[in-house]
């Protein structure tokens, strides 16, 4: 089902007795919510913008006990059920306790209106504070990934001793329909506190495969993508398989899909040393991103055979500035060379900065120096002058 829905005047939304797969936002227009008493309808309330719709059956896998009727020409959202189901299994068990004491008030209440011992009264319309507008935006970031809405950028990473494009970083970006271009941390952090992060990780992967092909027989010689992988996905069973499998459908060499993981993700060193393994033994390198930013325990470091460190920008912008700077770069850079790591260095933006790079004996050089992130199409426009 599309997240957009729209209702003309006299539609029907939903009947009594439906079953409960869906909940909607009411976007725009009015809807009126009626019952059966006694043989007749009865009109339980006027629902307009910002209201949730149909909620509760969903909740408790009821049937429907109510009809949703447009009454004007309305634009609704659709909620999955799962959406609905992760947002409750995610709460505080206060909260789950708090929701089914409201929901079992709310069906007496139903079943005393049937019974002809209440009045038709108002439902209750959760408003943005109550959590509509980022289940809004999930249900949005839903219907963008079913229709390939997302788009997937990469920015170049430079090989230092080379001098020439060596690969590129896979990033994932979002426009949004009502509030344009979304910051990626904004929609990444909403699809990592539902599975949705799975899906919208599985596409960046079809994308960046299909990607590596194109830029690969244009290059003329080998090249990699880098793809970010969260924290949910890793936990996901048969990740990596199904990675391997779309590099071989797309008839790449092993090496040409990097898996960049977060720092945090290195906090659990039990799961990190299995998949690490795991992606060795398929000939898949695997990068520690953001090395530096406030997670690293060194005293974990040599139990987790990353073969890139990816030194944080925060590091570069002053190094050459700031003596302190400089001697966390240089150390850092020791010791991923002593731990037999590449280094990859974010955030290059000047010619002095490439310099202090190339005599660290750095491997690779990412920023604005190199290049933006840009469309695939982009790159392969200006490949001539790109991968010479």
């Amino acid at each position: 089902m599309s997240a957009d829905i729209r209702l003309q005047p006299g539609e029907v939304l939903f009947r009594e007795g439906d079953p409960p797969t869906t909940a909607f936002i009411l976007d725009e227009g009015q809807v009126e919510i009626r019952a059966t008493q006694r043989g007749r309808q009865v009109v339980l309330a006027l629902l307009g913008p910002g209201a949730i719709i149909g909620e509760m059956a969903v909740i408790d896998a009821a049937p429907r006990t109510a009809t949703a009727v447009a009454l004007s020409a309305c634009r609704l959202i659709a909620l999955d059920r799962t959406q609905i189901a992760e947002r409750i299994e995610g709460a505080d068990p206060v909260i789950r306790a708090l929701l089914q004491g409201t929901l079992q008030r709310y069906r007496s209440a139903l079943a005393a209106l049937q019974g002809g011992t209440a009045k038709a009264s108002s439902v209750e319309v959760p408003d943005e504070a109550a959590g509509v507008g980022k289940m809004r935006h999930e249900s949005q970031l839903r219907a963008a990934l079913n229709v390939g809405g997302l788009d997937v950028r990469y920015q170049p990473l430079l090989h230092v001793a080379e001098g020439r494009i060596a690969g590129f970083e896979a990033l994932v970006r979002w426009t949004n329909p009502e509030r344009g271009p979304i910051s990626p941390a904004e929609f990444v952090a909403l699809a990592e506190e539902t599975s949705l992060i799975v899906p919208v990780g599985e596409y960046v992967f079809d994308t960046a495969c299909a990607a590596a092909r194109e830029f690969i027989d244009a290059a003329g010689r080998p090249l990699f993508v880098a793809v970010n992988v969260s924290a949910r996905q890793l936990r996901e069973p048969g990740l990596l398989e199904r990675v391997i499998a779309r590099v071989d459908a797309a008839g790449l060499p092993r090496g040409s899909i990097k898996i960049e993981i977060t720092e945090s993700q290195a906090m659990n060193p039990v799961l990190m040393q299995g998949f690490i393994a795991l992606c060795h033994g398929h000939g898949v390198k695997v990068a520690l991103d953001d090395f530096g930013t406030g997670y690293s325990h060194l005293t974990q470091m040599h139990l987790l055979p990353f073969d890139t460190l990816k030194i944080d920008q925060g590091f570069v912008q002053n190094m050459l500035t700031d003596a302190r700077s400089m001697a966390i770069v240089e150390t850092i850079v020791a010791m991923a060379k002593s731990l037999d790591a590449s280094i990859v260095v974010e955030g290059i933006e000047s010619e002095a900065q490439l310099a202090v790079l190339k005599r660290l004996g750095c491997d690779y050089a990412q920023g604005w120096l190199v290049g933006k992130p840009q469309t695939r199409d982009e790159l392969l426009t200006r490949a001539e002058d790109l991968f010479t």
